[in-house]
C-alpha cells in the first residue's frame, strides 16, 4: 500500500528541493551505517545542500565514511538510505501509539478509561512493535532515497562546542553535497 500511495506522490517526492533533501537524508543514513563499524554514537539532520552530524567523530572519519557510503550507494547498495535509529521510525511510533492512546481513552471517564487499559495496552505493544517496519517502509518510500543520482560530496567542515555542564564537547560536521 505504502508503495502505490509513493507512486501516486512521485511528482512531489522527486520535485527538485525534496528529491536533494531525500537524497542526502539517504546519504546521512548510509554514512552512519558505515560509521556505526567504529561503534560511534550519531545523530543527524538532511536538507537540500547536505547533512550535520552530531557525535565525537573524527573528521576524517567522517569524510572516508561518506566517500564510500556514497560510492557504495552509487554501485547499487540502496538499502544503505534506510537506518533503524532514524527519526521517521520515532514519529512512526509516537503517532501510531498516540492515535491508540487518545482513541482508547477518548470520549469517557477517567474510571472508563482505567477500565479500558487492559484493552489499550496490548493495543499500544501492537503498535510498538509494528512501528519499526513501518517506519522503514516509510523511509524506503517517502523520506529517503537510495539512489544519489549524481550527487557528489563537496566538504566536510567540523564545529566543536564546549557546553555548560558537560565535560565532553559538542562535534558537528556539516557535509556538503551539491
Amino acid at each position: 500500500m505504502l508503495k502505490q500511495l509513493a507512486q501516486i506522490a512521485r511528482p512531489i517526492l522527486n520535485a527538485p528541493l525534496i528529491l536533494e533533501t531525500r537524497r542526502n537524508h539517504g546519504l546521512e543514513h548510509a554514512t552512519n551505517h558505515v560509521l556505526s563499524r567504529g561503534r560511534y554514537r550519531l545523530s543527524g539532520r538532511s536538507d537540500e545542500r547536505g547533512f550535520v552530524l552530531i557525535g565525537q567523530v573524527p573528521t576524517p572519519a567522517v569524510e572516508s565514511a561518506v566517500k564510500e557510503a556514497l560510492r557504495r550507494m552509487k554501485g547499487g547498495e540502496h538499502r544503505l538510505a534506510v537506518h533503524p535509529n532514524c527519526g521517521t521510525n520515532l514519529v512512526t511510533a509516537g503517532v501510531l501509539t498516540g492515535v491508540i492512546g487518545a482513541l482508547g481513552v477518548g470520549g469517557t471517564t477517567r474510571r472508563g478509561a482505567f477500565q479500558r487499559l487492559p484493552w489499550i495496552m496490548p493495543l499500544l505493544m501492537i503498535a510498538i512493535l509494528y512501528s519499526l517496519p513501518l517506519g522503514m517502509a516509510l523511509q524506503t518510500h517517502f523520506t529517503t532515497e537510495g539512489d544519489p543520482g549524481d550527487m557528489e560530496l563537496v566538504s566536510v567542515k567540523r564545529w566543536e562546542f564546549k557546553l555548560p555542564f558537560w565535560s565532553k564537547s559538542l562535534v558537528i560536521h556539516r557535509v556538503h553535497t551539491r
